[in-house]
C-alpha cells in the first residue's frame, strides 16, 4: 500500500495546473550567448521545453516580442518616428514567430502563427475563435506583431490576447528568477518578491510588464508568473504549478 501511495502522489504532481496558458517570450530569450538574432540551439532548447509541457494536455498560446531583432523606437542610436519604429519591432516579432514555429514542427509540435498584421503568404491573420479552435485541436498557436498598433507594448498584447483566449495564467519568461524591488544584476541585494499584488507592482514602479499591461491583468483578474527562462525545465515546472519565480496575484 505504501508504494501504491507513493507511486498515485508522483502520478498526481505530473499533472498541469493549467488548462490554458499564454507564454510571453521575449526576443533576448531567443537570442542566446551570441546577443542578438535568433540562435539555433537555444530555440531548440526551447521547442523541446514546450513539447513537453504540450505532452502533458497543456493547450499553449505564446506571444513573442522582437528585441532581439529591432526595439522599435528604443533602438540605440537610431532616430526614428514612434510609429514607424513600432511597425519595424511588430516585423521582429512576425521572424521570431516563424523561427519558433520552424523549431516546434521539427520536434513534432503542430503550430500555427497567427499576426495582428495580415500578411497572407507567411500566417495566419489573428481571428480570436480561430486561435481557440487551434488550441482546442492540440496545436500551439503563437501570436505574432503585438496588437497591430504602435505605442502597444508584447506585454499589454500578452494580457489582451490571454483575455481574449480565454487563457488561466500568463506565463512570463525573463532573465532572472522572478520579481525584484531593482534589476538583481546591477544591484546587489535586491529584494525578492515571491508572490505581490497588482496594485503594488504598479504602486512601487517594478519593472515586470508595462503598466497597460498590469492594469488590464489587475482588471480582469488574470494571475502573472514571472520566471527565469534560462533554467532548464522551468517551463514544465511553472506549467505543473510548481512554486516558480514569482507570481502576481490579486489582493
Amino acid at each position: 500500500m505504501p508504494g501504491k501511495t507513493k507511486a498515485i502522489t508522483r502520478s498526481a504532481r505530473k499533472r498541469p495546473a493549467y488548462h490554458r496558458i499564454l507564454l510571453k517570450l521575449s526576443g533576448e530569450s531567443l537570442q542566446g550567448p551570441q546577443g542578438f538574432g535568433i540562435d539555433g540551439q537555444t530555440i531548440y532548447e526551447i521547442a523541446k521545453e514546450l513539447r513537453e509541457v504540450h505532452r502533458l494536455g497543456v493547450q499553449i498560446a505564446i506571444m513573442v516580442g522582437g528585441g532581439n531583432i529591432f526595439r522599435g523606437a528604443r533602438q540605440k542610436g537610431f532616430e526614428i518616428d514612434r510609429a514607424t519604429g513600432d511597425y519595424m519591432g511588430m516585423l521582429a516579432t512576425v521572424l521570431n514567430a516563424l523561427a519558433l514555429q520552424d523549431a516546434l514542427e521539427k520536434v513534432s509540435v503542430h503550430t500555427r502563427v497567427q499576426s495582428a498584421i495580415e500578411m497572407h503568404q507567411v500566417c495566419e491573420p489573428f481571428i480570436r475563435r480561430r486561435a481557440m479552435r487551434h488550441l482546442e485541436k492540440g496545436r500551439v498557436v503563437i501570436f505574432a506583431a503585438g496588437t497591430g498598433n504602435p505605442y502597444f507594448s508584447t506585454d499589454t498584447a500578452a494580457a489582451l490576447r490571454a483575455m481574449e483566449i480565454k487563457a488561466d495564467v500568463i506565463l512570463k519568461a525573463t532573465r532572472v528568477d522572478g520579481i525584484y524591488d531593482a534589476d538583481p544584476e546591477k544591484v546587489t541585494g535586491a529584494k525578492f518578491f515571491a508572490e505581490i499584488t497588482y496594485r503594488d507592482v504598479l504602486h512601487q514602479n517594478l519593472k515586470v510588464m508595462d503598466s497597460t499591461a498590469i492594469s488590464l491583468c489587475m482588471d480582469n483578474g488574470m494571475p502573472i508568473v514571472i520566471f527565469n527562462m534560462h533554467k532548464t525545465g522551468n517551463i514544465r515546472r511553472a506549467g505543473l504549478g510548481e512554486r516558480v519565480g514569482s507570481v502576481v496575484t490579486p489582493a
